[in-house]
Protein backbone atom coordinates (compact mmCIF):
# COMPACT_ATOMS: atom_id res chain seq x y z
CA UNK A 1 0.00 0.00 0.00
CA UNK A 2 1.35 3.41 -0.95
CA UNK A 3 -0.64 5.51 1.54
CA UNK A 4 -1.81 3.12 4.25
CA UNK A 5 -0.13 0.49 6.38
CA UNK A 6 -0.81 -1.52 9.52
CA UNK A 7 0.97 -4.55 11.00
CA UNK A 8 -1.34 -7.18 9.45
CA UNK A 9 -2.03 -5.44 6.14
CA UNK A 10 -0.77 -8.33 3.95
CA UNK A 11 -2.76 -11.06 5.68
CA UNK A 12 -5.86 -8.85 5.88
CA UNK A 13 -5.73 -8.09 2.15
CA UNK A 14 -5.30 -11.79 1.30
CA UNK A 15 -8.24 -12.73 3.55
CA UNK A 16 -10.40 -9.93 2.12
CA UNK A 17 -9.71 -10.86 -1.50
CA UNK A 18 -10.12 -14.63 -0.92
CA UNK A 19 -13.55 -14.04 0.65
CA UNK A 20 -14.82 -11.75 -2.13
CA UNK A 21 -18.12 -13.26 -3.38
CA UNK A 22 -17.74 -11.73 -6.85
CA UNK A 23 -14.26 -13.25 -7.25
CA UNK A 24 -15.51 -16.62 -5.98
CA UNK A 25 -18.31 -16.53 -8.55
CA UNK A 26 -16.40 -15.49 -11.69
CA UNK A 27 -12.87 -16.91 -11.31
CA UNK A 28 -11.93 -20.38 -12.53
CA UNK A 29 -9.87 -22.53 -10.13
CA UNK A 30 -6.12 -22.79 -10.73
CA UNK A 31 -5.51 -25.71 -8.38
CA UNK A 32 -5.68 -29.48 -9.01
CA UNK A 33 -9.18 -30.98 -8.71
CA UNK A 34 -10.26 -31.59 -5.13
CA UNK A 35 -10.93 -35.08 -3.87
CA UNK A 36 -8.40 -37.89 -3.74
CA UNK A 37 -9.30 -41.01 -5.70
CA UNK A 38 -11.68 -43.29 -3.78
CA UNK A 39 -11.61 -46.56 -5.77
CA UNK A 40 -14.52 -48.94 -5.39
CA UNK A 41 -13.73 -52.03 -3.29
CA UNK A 42 -12.35 -54.98 -5.27
CA UNK A 43 -14.94 -57.81 -5.39
CA UNK A 44 -13.90 -61.30 -4.31
CA UNK A 45 -15.50 -63.26 -7.16
CA UNK A 46 -16.76 -62.78 -10.73
CA UNK A 47 -20.11 -61.14 -11.43
CA UNK A 48 -20.90 -60.20 -7.84
CA UNK A 49 -20.53 -56.48 -8.64
CA UNK A 50 -21.41 -55.17 -12.09
CA UNK A 51 -21.62 -51.78 -13.82
CA UNK A 52 -24.00 -50.72 -16.60
CA UNK A 53 -24.25 -47.96 -19.18
CA UNK A 54 -25.58 -47.26 -22.67
CA UNK A 55 -23.92 -46.35 -25.97
CA UNK A 56 -26.26 -44.23 -28.08
CA UNK A 57 -26.10 -42.28 -31.33
CA UNK A 58 -25.34 -45.35 -33.47
CA UNK A 59 -26.61 -45.80 -37.04
CA UNK A 60 -29.51 -48.20 -37.51
CA UNK A 61 -28.17 -51.74 -37.89
CA UNK A 62 -30.82 -54.42 -38.38
CA UNK A 63 -33.19 -52.32 -36.28
CA UNK A 64 -30.67 -51.77 -33.45
CA UNK A 65 -29.51 -48.26 -32.45
CA UNK A 66 -28.36 -48.65 -28.81
CA UNK A 67 -25.89 -50.89 -26.95
CA UNK A 68 -26.31 -51.83 -23.29
CA UNK A 69 -22.84 -52.50 -21.86
CA UNK A 70 -22.49 -54.59 -18.70
CA UNK A 71 -19.07 -54.90 -17.05
CA UNK A 72 -18.08 -57.35 -14.31
CA UNK A 73 -16.02 -55.25 -11.91
CA UNK A 74 -13.97 -58.29 -10.81
CA UNK A 75 -12.87 -59.96 -14.05
CA UNK A 76 -13.56 -56.94 -16.35
CA UNK A 77 -15.56 -59.32 -18.54
CA UNK A 78 -18.27 -57.57 -20.54
CA UNK A 79 -21.53 -58.19 -22.33
CA UNK A 80 -22.51 -55.79 -25.13
CA UNK A 81 -26.23 -56.15 -25.82
CA UNK A 82 -27.74 -54.46 -28.92
CA UNK A 83 -31.17 -52.86 -28.42
CA UNK A 84 -33.70 -51.15 -30.66
CA UNK A 85 -33.82 -48.02 -28.50
CA UNK A 86 -33.17 -46.84 -24.96
CA UNK A 87 -35.29 -49.14 -22.79
CA UNK A 88 -37.71 -48.23 -20.04
CA UNK A 89 -36.93 -49.44 -16.52
CA UNK A 90 -39.18 -52.49 -16.99
CA UNK A 91 -37.62 -53.34 -20.35
CA UNK A 92 -34.14 -52.97 -18.83
CA UNK A 93 -35.04 -55.44 -16.09
CA UNK A 94 -36.16 -57.98 -18.71
CA UNK A 95 -32.94 -57.50 -20.71
CA UNK A 96 -30.56 -58.02 -17.76
CA UNK A 97 -32.48 -61.12 -16.62
CA UNK A 98 -32.24 -62.63 -20.11
CA UNK A 99 -28.65 -61.67 -20.92
CA UNK A 100 -26.84 -61.35 -17.56
CA UNK A 101 -28.60 -62.93 -14.57
CA UNK A 102 -29.43 -66.07 -16.58
CA UNK A 103 -25.72 -66.65 -17.24
CA UNK A 104 -24.02 -65.42 -14.07
CA UNK A 105 -26.62 -65.38 -11.29
CA UNK A 106 -27.79 -62.38 -9.29
CA UNK A 107 -25.15 -59.75 -8.47
CA UNK A 108 -24.79 -58.13 -5.07
CA UNK A 109 -24.41 -54.60 -6.43
CA UNK A 110 -25.09 -52.67 -9.66
CA UNK A 111 -23.28 -49.38 -10.37
CA UNK A 112 -24.72 -46.97 -12.94
CA UNK A 113 -25.17 -43.32 -13.78
CA UNK A 114 -28.36 -41.40 -13.02
CA UNK A 115 -30.13 -42.14 -16.30
CA UNK A 116 -33.94 -42.24 -16.14
CA UNK A 117 -33.99 -46.05 -16.27
CA UNK A 118 -31.70 -46.37 -13.24
CA UNK A 119 -33.47 -43.83 -11.01
CA UNK A 120 -36.98 -45.09 -11.84
CA UNK A 121 -39.02 -46.48 -8.96
CA UNK A 122 -39.60 -49.74 -10.88
CA UNK A 123 -35.85 -50.41 -11.25
CA UNK A 124 -35.12 -49.65 -7.59
CA UNK A 125 -37.94 -51.90 -6.39
CA UNK A 126 -36.90 -54.65 -8.83
CA UNK A 127 -33.35 -54.63 -7.42
CA UNK A 128 -34.58 -54.43 -3.82
CA UNK A 129 -36.79 -57.50 -4.22
CA UNK A 130 -33.81 -59.45 -5.64
CA UNK A 131 -31.52 -58.31 -2.81
CA UNK A 132 -29.35 -56.18 -5.12
CA UNK A 133 -27.98 -52.85 -3.89
CA UNK A 134 -27.89 -49.94 -6.35
CA UNK A 135 -24.98 -47.47 -6.50
CA UNK A 136 -25.55 -44.27 -8.51
CA UNK A 137 -22.84 -41.86 -9.62
CA UNK A 138 -22.75 -38.34 -8.17
CA UNK A 139 -23.91 -35.42 -10.30
CA UNK A 140 -21.81 -34.67 -13.41
CA UNK A 141 -19.05 -37.05 -12.30
CA UNK A 142 -18.96 -40.04 -14.72
CA UNK A 143 -15.63 -41.19 -13.21
CA UNK A 144 -17.72 -42.94 -10.53
CA UNK A 145 -18.68 -45.46 -13.22
CA UNK A 146 -15.28 -45.23 -14.88
CA UNK A 147 -14.79 -48.92 -15.77
CA UNK A 148 -17.82 -49.09 -18.04
CA UNK A 149 -17.16 -45.58 -19.42
CA UNK A 150 -13.66 -46.70 -20.47
CA UNK A 151 -14.97 -49.89 -22.06
CA UNK A 152 -17.53 -47.84 -24.01
CA UNK A 153 -14.70 -45.77 -25.49
CA UNK A 154 -12.75 -48.90 -26.45
CA UNK A 155 -15.83 -50.57 -27.93
CA UNK A 156 -16.71 -47.51 -30.02
CA UNK A 157 -13.14 -47.40 -31.37
CA UNK A 158 -13.20 -51.13 -32.19
CA UNK A 159 -16.55 -50.94 -33.99
CA UNK A 160 -15.40 -47.84 -35.88
CA UNK A 161 -12.38 -49.77 -37.17
CA UNK A 162 -14.33 -52.95 -37.98
CA UNK A 163 -17.18 -51.12 -39.75
CA UNK A 164 -15.27 -48.29 -41.39
CA UNK A 165 -16.60 -49.05 -44.88
CA UNK A 166 -20.14 -49.93 -43.84
CA UNK A 167 -21.16 -48.49 -40.43
CA UNK A 168 -24.61 -50.10 -40.66
CA UNK A 169 -23.06 -53.55 -40.06
CA UNK A 170 -21.93 -52.82 -36.48
CA UNK A 171 -24.52 -55.16 -34.91
CA UNK A 172 -23.04 -58.11 -36.86
CA UNK A 173 -19.52 -57.26 -35.66
CA UNK A 174 -20.53 -56.64 -32.03
CA UNK A 175 -20.15 -60.30 -30.84
CA UNK A 176 -16.59 -60.40 -32.21
CA UNK A 177 -15.73 -57.08 -30.56
CA UNK A 178 -17.02 -58.47 -27.25
CA UNK A 179 -15.07 -61.71 -27.67
CA UNK A 180 -11.93 -59.76 -28.53
CA UNK A 181 -12.16 -57.74 -25.32
CA UNK A 182 -12.95 -60.74 -23.13
CA UNK A 183 -9.96 -62.76 -24.39
CA UNK A 184 -7.41 -59.90 -24.36
CA UNK A 185 -4.76 -60.31 -21.64
CA UNK A 186 -4.56 -57.10 -19.59
CA UNK A 187 -2.04 -55.67 -17.10
CA UNK A 188 -2.93 -58.32 -14.48
CA UNK A 189 -1.55 -61.05 -16.75
CA UNK A 190 -5.03 -62.55 -17.16
CA UNK A 191 -7.76 -62.06 -19.72
CA UNK A 192 -11.29 -61.32 -18.45
CA UNK A 193 -12.39 -64.75 -19.71
CA UNK A 194 -9.59 -66.47 -17.78
CA UNK A 195 -10.30 -64.45 -14.63
CA UNK A 196 -13.97 -65.46 -14.76
CA UNK A 197 -13.69 -69.12 -15.80
CA UNK A 198 -10.17 -70.17 -14.89
CA UNK A 199 -8.86 -70.88 -18.40
CA UNK A 200 -7.98 -68.96 -21.56
CA UNK A 201 -10.05 -69.99 -24.61
CA UNK A 202 -8.04 -70.87 -27.73
CA UNK A 203 -8.38 -68.62 -30.75
CA UNK A 204 -8.12 -71.59 -33.14
CA UNK A 205 -8.94 -75.29 -32.52
CA UNK A 206 -5.34 -76.45 -33.03
CA UNK A 207 -4.28 -74.28 -30.08
CA UNK A 208 -6.31 -76.38 -27.64
CA UNK A 209 -4.09 -77.78 -24.92
CA UNK A 210 -4.76 -81.13 -23.34
CA UNK A 211 -5.88 -80.75 -19.73
CA UNK A 212 -3.54 -82.21 -17.15
CA UNK A 213 -6.39 -82.68 -14.68
CA UNK A 214 -10.07 -83.39 -15.08
CA UNK A 215 -13.19 -83.57 -13.00
CA UNK A 216 -15.27 -80.99 -11.11
CA UNK A 217 -13.00 -80.90 -8.04
CA UNK A 218 -9.98 -80.02 -10.17
CA UNK A 219 -12.02 -77.39 -11.99
CA UNK A 220 -13.09 -75.75 -8.70
CA UNK A 221 -9.53 -75.77 -7.39
CA UNK A 222 -8.29 -74.18 -10.61
CA UNK A 223 -10.95 -71.46 -10.48
CA UNK A 224 -10.25 -70.64 -6.83
CA UNK A 225 -6.52 -70.52 -7.46
CA UNK A 226 -7.05 -68.26 -10.46
CA UNK A 227 -9.42 -65.93 -8.59
CA UNK A 228 -7.10 -65.61 -5.59
CA UNK A 229 -4.07 -64.79 -7.71
CA UNK A 230 -6.05 -62.50 -10.00
CA UNK A 231 -7.57 -60.55 -7.10
CA UNK A 232 -4.16 -59.96 -5.52
CA UNK A 233 -2.88 -58.57 -8.83
CA UNK A 234 -6.03 -56.48 -9.21
CA UNK A 235 -5.50 -54.94 -5.76
CA UNK A 236 -1.85 -54.16 -6.57
CA UNK A 237 -2.85 -52.53 -9.85
CA UNK A 238 -5.54 -50.49 -8.12
CA UNK A 239 -3.09 -49.25 -5.47
CA UNK A 240 -0.59 -48.29 -8.17
CA UNK A 241 -3.24 -46.48 -10.23
CA UNK A 242 -4.58 -44.65 -7.16
CA UNK A 243 -1.09 -43.44 -6.26
CA UNK A 244 -0.50 -42.10 -9.78
CA UNK A 245 -3.96 -40.50 -10.05
CA UNK A 246 -3.64 -38.71 -6.71
CA UNK A 247 -0.52 -36.89 -7.92
CA UNK A 248 -2.84 -34.78 -10.06
CA UNK A 249 -5.43 -34.23 -7.34
CA UNK A 250 -5.61 -32.39 -4.04
CA UNK A 251 -7.17 -33.45 -0.77
CA UNK A 252 -10.71 -32.13 -0.37
CA UNK A 253 -11.69 -29.99 2.63
CA UNK A 254 -13.38 -31.91 5.44
CA UNK A 255 -16.89 -30.62 4.87
CA UNK A 256 -19.55 -30.72 7.58
CA UNK A 257 -23.31 -30.37 7.49
CA UNK A 258 -24.11 -26.66 7.47
CA UNK A 259 -20.95 -25.59 5.62
CA UNK A 260 -21.63 -23.40 2.60
CA UNK A 261 -19.95 -24.08 -0.74
CA UNK A 262 -19.80 -22.63 -4.24
CA UNK A 263 -21.02 -24.99 -6.99
CA UNK A 264 -19.35 -25.15 -10.41
CA UNK A 265 -21.72 -24.04 -13.17
CA UNK A 266 -19.82 -25.93 -15.91
CA UNK A 267 -22.48 -28.64 -16.29
CA UNK A 268 -25.55 -26.81 -14.99
CA UNK A 269 -28.47 -25.79 -17.24
CA UNK A 270 -28.24 -22.08 -16.45
CA UNK A 271 -30.45 -19.88 -18.58
CA UNK A 272 -29.86 -16.53 -20.21
CA UNK A 273 -26.81 -14.59 -21.32
CA UNK A 274 -23.78 -15.64 -23.35
CA UNK A 275 -22.04 -18.72 -21.96
CA UNK A 276 -18.67 -16.94 -21.85
CA UNK A 277 -20.13 -14.28 -19.56
CA UNK A 278 -21.88 -16.61 -17.12
CA UNK A 279 -20.49 -17.06 -13.60
CA UNK A 280 -18.09 -19.98 -13.14
CA UNK A 281 -19.62 -20.82 -9.74
CA UNK A 282 -23.04 -20.19 -8.21
CA UNK A 283 -24.15 -20.12 -4.60
CA UNK A 284 -23.03 -20.45 -1.94
CA UNK A 285 -25.32 -23.31 -0.93
CA UNK A 286 -25.46 -25.13 2.43
CA UNK A 287 -24.45 -28.79 2.76
CA UNK A 288 -27.31 -30.92 4.08
CA UNK A 289 -25.54 -34.30 4.13
CA UNK A 290 -22.01 -35.66 3.76
CA UNK A 291 -22.42 -38.87 1.73
CA UNK A 292 -18.74 -39.90 1.88
CA UNK A 293 -15.37 -38.09 1.87
CA UNK A 294 -15.81 -37.07 -1.79
CA UNK A 295 -19.58 -36.55 -2.21
CA UNK A 296 -22.07 -34.23 -0.49
CA UNK A 297 -25.73 -33.26 -0.81
CA UNK A 298 -26.59 -29.56 -1.23
CA UNK A 299 -29.72 -27.53 -0.57
CA UNK A 300 -30.44 -26.09 -4.02
CA UNK A 301 -33.12 -23.71 -5.28
CA UNK A 302 -36.17 -25.42 -6.73
CA UNK A 303 -35.58 -23.65 -10.04
CA UNK A 304 -32.29 -25.55 -10.46
CA UNK A 305 -33.60 -28.95 -11.52
CA UNK A 306 -30.55 -31.17 -11.01
CA UNK A 307 -29.76 -33.96 -8.59
CA UNK A 308 -28.35 -32.34 -5.40
CA UNK A 309 -25.47 -34.81 -4.77
CA UNK A 310 -22.11 -33.61 -6.12
CA UNK A 311 -18.49 -34.73 -6.14
CA UNK A 312 -16.21 -32.40 -4.18
CA UNK A 313 -14.29 -31.57 -7.38
CA UNK A 314 -17.38 -29.54 -8.40
CA UNK A 315 -17.30 -27.47 -5.20
CA UNK A 316 -15.18 -24.92 -3.42
CA UNK A 317 -15.72 -23.76 0.17
CA UNK A 318 -17.10 -20.35 1.02
CA UNK A 319 -14.41 -18.26 2.68
CA UNK A 320 -15.46 -15.74 5.31
CA UNK A 321 -13.62 -12.65 6.48
CA UNK A 322 -14.75 -10.17 9.16
CA UNK A 323 -13.52 -7.35 6.91
CA UNK A 324 -15.80 -8.46 4.07
CA UNK A 325 -19.39 -7.25 3.90
CA UNK A 326 -21.68 -10.26 4.48
CA UNK A 327 -23.60 -11.32 1.35
CA UNK A 328 -27.00 -9.73 1.09
CA UNK A 329 -29.95 -11.84 2.15
CA UNK A 330 -32.49 -12.14 -0.70
CA UNK A 331 -35.33 -9.67 -0.07
CA UNK A 332 -38.61 -11.03 1.22
CA UNK A 333 -41.46 -10.86 -1.30
CA UNK A 334 -44.17 -8.24 -1.02
CA UNK A 335 -47.69 -9.53 -0.43
CA UNK A 336 -50.21 -8.33 -3.02
CA UNK A 337 -53.80 -9.64 -3.00
CA UNK A 338 -52.75 -12.35 -0.57
CA UNK A 339 -49.90 -13.69 -2.75
CA UNK A 340 -46.12 -13.11 -2.85
CA UNK A 341 -44.72 -10.70 -5.44
CA UNK A 342 -40.99 -10.63 -6.30
CA UNK A 343 -39.12 -7.74 -7.88
CA UNK A 344 -37.75 -8.23 -11.40
CA UNK A 345 -34.16 -7.12 -11.99
CA UNK A 346 -34.13 -7.73 -15.75
CA UNK A 347 -35.79 -9.69 -18.54
CA UNK A 348 -33.18 -11.80 -20.34
CA UNK A 349 -35.05 -13.61 -23.13
CA UNK A 350 -38.50 -14.53 -24.42
CA UNK A 351 -40.05 -17.59 -26.04
CA UNK A 352 -43.40 -18.73 -27.41
CA UNK A 353 -45.24 -21.43 -25.47
CA UNK A 354 -48.49 -22.47 -27.10
CA UNK A 355 -50.41 -19.27 -27.86
CA UNK A 356 -48.63 -17.28 -25.14
CA UNK A 357 -45.20 -15.82 -24.43
CA UNK A 358 -42.85 -16.47 -21.51
CA UNK A 359 -39.95 -14.31 -20.30
CA UNK A 360 -36.72 -15.42 -18.64
CA UNK A 361 -36.60 -13.36 -15.43
CA UNK A 362 -33.57 -12.39 -13.35
CA UNK A 363 -34.90 -11.56 -9.86
CA UNK A 364 -33.65 -8.77 -7.60
CA UNK A 365 -31.41 -10.21 -4.87
CA UNK A 366 -31.19 -13.71 -6.38
CA UNK A 367 -28.46 -15.44 -8.39
CA UNK A 368 -28.36 -17.10 -11.84
CA UNK A 369 -29.55 -20.43 -10.41
CA UNK A 370 -32.92 -18.83 -9.52
CA UNK A 371 -33.74 -17.48 -12.99
CA UNK A 372 -37.11 -18.70 -14.25
CA UNK A 373 -39.34 -18.66 -17.31
CA UNK A 374 -42.45 -16.72 -16.32
CA UNK A 375 -45.71 -16.26 -18.31
CA UNK A 376 -46.28 -12.71 -19.52
CA UNK A 377 -49.43 -12.36 -17.43
CA UNK A 378 -47.36 -12.73 -14.22
CA UNK A 379 -45.15 -9.72 -15.05
CA UNK A 380 -46.98 -6.72 -13.65
CA UNK A 381 -44.85 -3.99 -15.27
CA UNK A 382 -45.76 -3.42 -18.92
CA UNK A 383 -42.94 -0.87 -19.17
CA UNK A 384 -40.42 -3.63 -18.37
CA UNK A 385 -41.71 -5.75 -21.25
CA UNK A 386 -41.74 -2.83 -23.69
CA UNK A 387 -38.17 -1.89 -22.72
CA UNK A 388 -37.02 -5.49 -23.28
CA UNK A 389 -38.44 -5.58 -26.81
CA UNK A 390 -36.97 -2.18 -27.67
CA UNK A 391 -33.54 -3.57 -26.73
CA UNK A 392 -34.21 -6.98 -28.36
CA UNK A 393 -36.57 -6.37 -31.30
CA UNK A 394 -36.09 -9.88 -32.75
CA UNK A 395 -37.21 -11.73 -29.60
CA UNK A 396 -40.68 -13.37 -29.71
CA UNK A 397 -43.52 -11.22 -28.39
CA UNK A 398 -47.29 -11.18 -28.23
CA UNK A 399 -48.79 -9.53 -31.31
CA UNK A 400 -50.04 -6.05 -30.54
CA UNK A 401 -53.77 -5.95 -29.93
CA UNK A 402 -54.00 -9.63 -28.95
CA UNK A 403 -55.27 -10.61 -25.54
CA UNK A 404 -52.88 -11.90 -22.86
CA UNK A 405 -53.54 -15.58 -22.16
Amino acid sequence: AQRFWWPTVSSDVRAFVSSCPVCASVKSPRTPPAGLLQPLPVPSRPWSHIAMDFITGLPNSKGKTVILTVVDRFSKMVHAIPLQRLPSAQQLAEVVVRHVFRLHGLPENITSDRGPQFVAAFWKEFCRLLGITVSLSSGFHPQTNGQVERFNQDLETTLRAMCLKNPQTWSSQLPWAEYSHNTLVNSTGFSPFQAAYGYQPPLFPHQERSASTSGPAAFVRRCRRTWTEYRSRLVRNQERFTSVANRRRSAAPEYKVGDRVWLSSADLPLKGGARKMRPRFIGPFPITKVINPVAVRLELPRALRVHPVFHVSKLKPEKLCPLQTPPAVPPAPRIVDGGPVYSVNKLLASRRVGRGVQYLVDWVGYGPADRQWVPERHILSRDLIDQFHREHPTQPRRPSGSRTL
